[in-house]
């Protein structure tokens, strides 16, 4: 397999997918890079920390099936266009109001939108390339997550001399960019669906892989959105940083799991997405253990940078087995498995902040995240079995 191969499909539409995916979810984590200002501001309590920097997560869950629904039934061109202009409404209310905690909430919950962008983004580049590169294009694709890194890098500067509420407003210049470019490039492809019955996207509810591939990335991808939304308020309680300064280190973690997120595809693609996963959850495992001991910042940066590494590394991976097993139902499919890795996302902060007021240390939090993972890997393993059956009977050509 080669790169070059990705001609063959249609390089302008994974490129718009990827730059569309990218600054939605940019805009998605944006609470949680202003995190910090939003803190002082309101004077919050560590849960209400961990909530607030969740609820756009748990939101984009929602989102993301119903997202997935309209990619299906009217394309990812049409529903793409629709939520980047729906986007732009909590980015005005955060730039013109926001100064209650509620209205924050409000906002975080609208801001979900952006983040269901993962339910257009992924199944229109997916259409367009064949089985064997489906882990190389959703991870291309996929890699849009490194969004995160322009959230954390230049949020935190924006918000120190301009203030927060500026920055949120200044985040509708690249939208308006991307918007632009998107409406113009994009292409649907031919082989879009024609739209069914509204029950029958359901029907994907009853099969068990669903639910296996739902809990894999719930782990994989909750656990990368989370601790990116969550770090920088981690960092500045626990080693007592300025909010840039935290900033930067959580946009060196992040950077591990974006850029590597198409590798993790694309070694999946050559071996198997099983026997990738298997290694990373044992990694992340590993790796958590570590962060649970709260070293000197020094150690805990490559701790974090390792385990976020293999975090988004197992993004590709999932996302290499999905479109195996689910290729006429992937945008569904997608929704509703991007929603459990926003479910995760909203998860891992929530857990975060509320262990921190109750025992007064991140320590239980981290060592049950590592649980969760070696959990996670277990339920794998399971359900390979039953995959190699039935799947290699069908496609021998295709590695899980």
């Amino acid at each position: 397999m080669k790169l070059s191969e990705l001609k063959n499909g249609h390089p302008k539409t994974l490129f718009s997918s990827f730059l569309y995916f990218d600054v939605s979810f940019m805009i998605w984590v944006i609470l949680g890079a202003l995190g910090v200002f939003i803190t002082e501001d309101f004077n919050l309590s560590p849960a209400e920390k961990g909530l607030v920097v969740a609820i756009p997560t748990l939101a984009g869950s929602f989102f993301r099936i119903v997202m997935g629904i309209l990619t299906d039934r009217i394309g990812p061109k049409r529903t793409a266009t629709m939520g980047m202009i729906i986007t732009t409404i909590p980015l005005l209310w955060g730039f013109m109001a926001g100064n209650t905690l509620s209205e924050v909430y409000m906002i975080g919950i609208l801001l979900g939108v952006a983040g269901a962008s993962f339910s257009v983004a992924l199944p229109m580049a997916s259409r367009w390339y064949p089985p064997h590169l489906q882990g190389l294009a959703m991870g291309i694709a996929g890699a849009g997550n490194s969004g995160t890194l322009i959230a954390t890098l230049f949020g935190p500067r924006l918000a120190e001399n301009l203030g927060w509420h500026t920055t949120m407003g200044l985040a509708l210049v690249p939208l308006a960019i991307t918007f632009i470019i998107f409406i113009t490039i994009a292409k649907d492809s031919p082989a879009q669906p024609a739209p069914q019955p509204l029950a029958n996207y359901f029907k994907v509810f009853a099969y068990k892989d669903t639910w296996f591939f739902c809990l894999l990335y719930s782990v994989t991808f909750g656990g990368f959105v989370g601790l990116t939304s969550f770090l920088s308020m981690f960092f500045v309680d626990e080693y007592k940083i300025s909010g840039v300064q935290a900033g930067d280190f959580v946009t060196l973690c992040v950077a591990a799991g974006s850029f590597f997120r198409p590798v993790g595809g694309m070694i999946s693609d050559r071996i198997g997405g099983v026997k990738v996963l298997s290694g990373l959850f044992i990694m992340v495992a590993i790796c958590m253990v570590g962060v649970s001991q709260l070293p000197p910042l020094l150690a805990m940066i490559p701790l974090l940078f390792v385990g976020m590494m293999c975090l988004g590394m197992g993004n590709g991976a999932v996302f290499q087995i999905v479109p195996q097993r689910f290729q006429k139902e992937i945008g569904m499919v997608t929704g509703i498995v991007g929603a459990a890795g926003g479910i995760g996302g909203f998860f891992l902060p929530t857990l975060l902040g509320t262990l921190k007021g109750i025992t007064g240390s991140y320590a239980l939090g981290f060592i049950i995240f590592s649980g969760i993972s070696l959990f996670a890997l277990a339920a794998l393993l399971l359900a390979s079995y039953s995959w190699k059956k039935s799947w290699h009977s069908n496609n021998n050509a295709v590695k899980i």
